[in-house]
């Protein structure tokens, strides 16, 4: 089920002011991505997470990135935004709530597509290394001015020192700028070939630029089109057109199969990130009868009636049996009624239908046994747990259960090292520090679990420096 990262920091909302109506790439300077996505309200969910992986398969493939071990990671932010940061993609949850198809977010997916098949951000690295060399130039041929200035006591050459100095600064920055608008619309390109690839139409990506400018237009701000780092809506509109219009593929629809998944998935965004009153609006502008269910049985699940959550619940499953993600929130509602043992056993086939095996449906069957508290479910919980963080290793909710786990059964080492993986996993790399010498005390020397305390030991601390 969806959940909502505490830790980090909203984007910042001047950078959304315009960059907001900006798809692009993001280079984390002086740092790791891991640093940078530290800063960033990440939302975890299984369903959304498949949904929006089978939308980015076939693009990734079309641009030779099938196997390039690119991640998706989904932000709680409302704004319309993507951006990349190395083998991360980053997509907002507000693009997917506020795009009508799954055509629309397909379209933002082949853009930022274009930006890792192109290299972008190497080079974009590149020309910040130039732009920094010309703003150091230009500085030096300005102080080199004023003290020629201040020598001769002339007001004159000094003024125009002062005036090398911050017009070179300006070049640097508008050629800089130049470039990434240049990248942007290279990557819209690319992202128009691996849709045509891919059998999809452009009309979906021509539709998200068309909602930037109608954006733009609304709030009445005036744009220096020079001092922007993408190009402005109508020339990427202007742009667009003649790509998506001359395509094979331009009256594509998306399947009916994969547009229920699509509203399924924007009322459940809307329930957990908006409130009652947003998914109750939602709701009503639905033409999906199934969603609507799936929506209401959300936000009674959300808001104390979890008893009619499972009416709803259980009436969806009959018609989608396979569905493993009504069976997860089956196992949700079970676990606010608290009845673990049925929880679990909603859980047990959420995990056996998933069709790919995201390990957050593990914890989840995980918690519901540990919160039986019987020896056999607690080292059950800990088969589940441990499966869970093997293809999730980034969950440091997890760790805190399987750490639960291991304490309850007296393995005080292994509860130890779950406790510092988590925080090693949360970016609190002292706290793992600590816990990771604590379970070495107790702990055979040599055995895996000793040699990973060990790492966890001697970790260094990512810088937290970011662009």
């Amino acid at each position: 089920m969806l959940s909502l990262s505490r830790h980090g920091q909203r984007i910042a909302r001047s950078a959304r002011a315009l960059t907001a109506l900006a798809l692009g790439a993001v280079i984390a300077v002086n740092g790791t991505v891991n640093a940078f996505a530290q800063n960033v309200p990440v939302v975890r969910d299984a369903e959304i997470e498949a949904l929006v992986r089978d939308y980015a398969k076939p693009i990734f493939k079309a641009a030779g990135l099938s196997n390039a071990g690119i991640q998706i990671v989904l932000v709680n932010d409302p704004s319309f935004n993507a951006f990349v940061a190395g083998r991360r993609v980053f997509i907002n949850t507000g693009t997917l709530m506020q795009a009508e198809t799954p055509n629309e977010v397909i379209g933002v997916l082949a853009h930022e597509t274009g930006h890792i098949a192109g290299g972008h951000q190497q080079r974009l690295r590149d020309q910040l290394e130039r732009a920094k060399t010309m703003a150091i130039v230009a500085g030096l041929l300005g102080a080199g001015a004023l003290v020629a200035g201040a020598a001769s006591n002339s007001k004159g050459l000094a003024g125009a020192g002062m005036g090398l100095a911050t017009g070179g600064t300006e070049l640097a920055q508008r050629s800089l700028l130049a470039y990434q608008r240049g990248e942007e619309m290279t990557a819209d390109r690319s992202a128009i070939t691996y849709l045509n690839a891919t059998g999809q139409s452009g009309a979906g990506m021509l539709k998200t630029f068309q909602r930037f400018q109608s954006a733009l237009s609304l709030s009445g701000a005036r744009v220096d089109p020079y001092r922007v780092s993408h190009p402005m809506p109508q020339d990427r509109i202007s742009n667009l057109q003649d790509l998506v219009s001359k395509s094979p593929y331009l009256d594509a629809k998306d399947p009916p199969a994969l547009q229920q998944r699509h509203n399924m998935m924007r009322v459940k965004i809307a329930a957990f990130t908006q409130g009652q009153a947003a998914t109750s609006r939602l709701l009503r502008k639905s033409p999906d009868p199934v969603a609507v269910q799936y929506g209401e049985a959300i936000s009674n699940y959300l808001n104390g009636n979890p008893s009619s959550a499972l009416s709803k619940t259980d009436a969806l499953i009959k018609t989608q049996p396979k569905n493993a993600y009504l069976q997860e929130l089956r196992g949700d509602i079970l676990m606010k009624m608290n009845k673990p043992k049925d929880a679990a056993a909603a859980y047990a086939k959420a995990v056996s239908l998933d069709p790919v095996k995201s390990g957050l449906l593990s914890v989840s069957y995980g918690q519901a046994l540990l919160a039986q508290r019987t020896p056999e479910s607690l080292k059950k919980a800990i088969t589940q747990l441990s499966n869970g963080l093997e293809r999730d290793r980034e969950n440091a909710a997890g760790y805190r259960f399987l750490a639960q786990a291991y304490g309850e059964l007296g393995d005080v080492g292994q509860a130890e090292l779950a406790t510092a993986e988590g925080y090693y996993y949360q970016g609190a790399i002292k706290d793992a520090k600590i816990f990771a010498m604590r379970a070495q005390k107790l702990l055979k020397p040599g055995e895996p679990a000793w040699v990973r305390a060990q790492d966890i030991i001697g970790a260094k601390a990512p810088s937290k420096k970011s662009n």
